[in-house]
This record gives structure tokens, sequence and C-alpha cells, in this order.
């Protein structure tokens, strides 16, 4: 692979196009940012030409980002000539061991790698399962690569609700096998109800929908029904009660004097009724 290294035009540098890797204006971007204004660029961008001018990122895409904020005029990159599949599988695999990926990245990386693999003639149709294999990160099954890539199937605002962490990934994979329409029912009725469907609950819209059976009311009365988790639940906001204990009360010596109060409470209660009898 024909490689060179060069200090480039923060001007002449473009995002891939179709990247799935967000870059965030966070706390550890402007670290780094920091950290590029003391040392430099310690790690070199990775790029590739493009044929209308400039260079395509292809690793560096949040380091690029922290060059602007610390006003740097160029960034030193090596300059691949590479075509887009064999660009893509160098993209995601420069991002998959990163500690913090979103289920969203990682489910349309997984996608982009596994059409560039076939792209490449590496696996045909008969060996689809092998080309999972080939794309997985991580010790990740092939399974469980199309797991992820059937993430891509979710509605945006549902794919939203699974990267913030108030849909598991499990339930999500099955909820990406409901049709557009049934799942903004569902979002629809998440949002009234403010709920969020268990796994269990999941298996049960997905089953309903490939049998044509899940419509409005469907999902309304399953995503309403009592959990068993929320049974026989009592709530006691620490803000409402700690004024009646020691500052220094742990909650739990708090809920074990308030047990010992309602035993005390329940005494009294039966030697009432012996009483009146």
């Amino acid at each position: 692979m024909k490689e060179t290294i060069r200090a480039i035009p923060l001007s002449e540098l473009h995002p891939f196009s179709g990247n799935p890797y967000k870059v965030i204006d966070d706390e550890e971007l402007q670290a780094m940012a920091d950290s590029i204004q003391d040392y430099g660029v310690i790690s070199p961008l990775v790029v590739r030409p493009r044929d209308e001018g400039g260079y395509e990122i292809i690793s560096g895409h949040r380091r690029k980002k922290a060059c602007e904020k610390a006003e740097l005029d160029t960034v030193p990159a090596f300059v691949r000539d590479m075509d887009r599949d064999a660009a893509i599988i160098a993209l995601v695999d420069s991002n998959l061991h990163r500690e913090h990926i979103l289920p969203s990245e990682k489910a349309f990386a997984y996608k982009m790698k596994l059409e560039a693999i076939k792209h490449q003639g590496i696996a045909c149709g008969q060996l689809v399962h092998k080309s999972r294999d080939l794309v997985a990160e991580n010790n990740e099954s092939g399974r469980q690569v199309q797991r992820y890539i059937h993430l891509t199937q979710l509605i945006p605002p549902i794919l939203q609700m699974v990267d913030d962490r108030r849909i598991a990934f499990s339930p999500a994979v099955e909820l990406s096998y409901l049709a557009e329409k049934e799942q903004y029912n569902l979002l629809e009725t998440m949002e009234s109800e403010d709920c969020t469907p268990s796994l269990s609950q999941a298996q049960r819209m997905k089953k309903l929908s490939q049998d044509g059976k899940l419509d409005m009311d469907m999902i309304f009365a399953i995503m309403t029904e009592e959990k068993p988790n929320q049974r026989e639940q009592i709530k006691l906001p620490k803000e409402r009660i700690k004024k009646f204990f020691p500052k220094d009360y742990t909650a739990k010596q708090m809920e074990e004097v308030i047990m010992k109060l309602l035993a005390d409470w329940q005494r009294k209660r039966e030697r009432s009724r012996n009483t009146e009898r």
C-alpha cells in the first residue's frame, strides 16, 4: 500500500462519507485539544485523496476537531491510496476499540463493514454467516454482529432511546423487527405512558407483528400491563423522610428503623383486636 505522511491544512480535510461515529464536543475532546496545544499531534490522522480535491478522513475525526479547537492550521496525516471498501474497513476497525461506543454507532459500523467485505468478494451470498464472523471484533460472534446490524432497522427516535440507555439492547433487537408504522405506534405509547418495554413485552410484540396482529390497541394493552417488578411496590422518597432521622443515617439504617416501627405497629394492632374480642 502506497503511503506518505505530510502536513495537511485543516481546510482540505473532509469527514468520511457515511461515517457512523459521532464527534461530540465534550470534556474529553477539550482535554484532547489542550494536549495538542501543549504537545502537538502525537498520532497522525489517516486520510485518502478525494477525486474532487482535498482528503477524506479515514481515522482521526475527533483529532481533527480537537486541532480546530486548538486553532492549528495544519495536521500531520498518513495519506493512503485506498478504495472506498478498504477505507470503510479501516475506518470501522480503527474505532471499534474505543471504550465508549454507542449502540447505534456499532450498528451502522458493522453494517458498513459487512457490505464492504461482500463488495471485496471475501464473502458471497452463500457464505454470509462467515462474512459476519469476519466483521466481528472484541470476541463478539457473527450472531451478535447480526443483532447489532438489525438495530439499524429501528426508527431514529427509538434508536436514540437505545443510545440513551432508556431501552436495553436485547429488547431493542426484538423491536427492530417491527414495521415502521408499528414502531411509531409504540413510540407514541411509550411517550404517553412514560414507559419502555421489557424483553418479554418486546418479544410478544415481535411475534404479534409477524402474525399481522400488532395494532395500536394491542401495543397499548401490552405496554400498560402491570410488570412483575412493579407489583406491591411502595416508594418513600429520601427527601421526605430524612428529617426524621439523624443526619449521618444511611438509607439502609432508615429502612431498618422503619421496618422495626411497622413491626411494633402491627403488634399493637393485634393486641388491640384481641382486647376488643
